[in-house]
């Protein structure tokens, strides 16, 4: 049986055409292609953002937003295929930061601040793969957590 297909005839065409259609049939062709294009296919132009890194021991994640810390573009090692152990290590790491930045090459992005978290291996290379492509790196700032003193050890034990 399948799907059948409907077809009408050149006057059932126009009878049935939605107000939309008769919207644009009526605008002069100038104006009607200047508003189609800047509503579909308008990318967001950028000049400077904030690259996060988040590196641990099992995985890096690196997130790109703008100034205000909308999200544009993340990519993490897990995303891109590695798996287990290999997560971790700085090849991952930097094959993220060149993916990362292949993405952002299209929205003209040429200055990020660098907001690094993390003890992991792939720290320093996510970000030598990110500026491998032509991104020039205003700052580089370490936020990652330092304890003071760390948790209360366990008591002693009793023999």
């Amino acid at each position: 049986m399948g799907k059948r297909t409907i077809v009408k005839t050149e006057e059932e065409a126009k009878k049935t055409t939605t107000p939309k259609d008769a919207a644009s049939k009526a605008m002069p062709k100038t104006e009607a292609t200047a508003q189609a294009s800047a509503s579909s296919g308008s990318k967001k132009r950028l000049d400077s953002g904030v690259l996060y890194v988040q590196s641990t021991y099992n995985n890096t994640k690196l997130l790109l937003t703008d100034t205000k810390g909308n999200a544009i573009f993340a990519s993490s090692a897990g995303a891109l295929g590695f798996k287990g152990a290999k997560k971790g290590t700085p090849f991952a790491a930097a094959k993220v930061g060149e993916t990362l930045a292949a993405k952002a090459q299209p929205i003209g992005l040429k200055e990020v601040a660098v907001v690094v978290s993390g003890t992991g291996s792939g720290r320093e290379s996510s970000i030598r793969g990110f500026i491998s492509k032509g991104v020039f790196i205003s700052s580089i700032k370490d936020v990652t957590p330092v304890p003071h003193n760390g948790p209360k050890p366990k008591k002693p034990r009793r023999v």
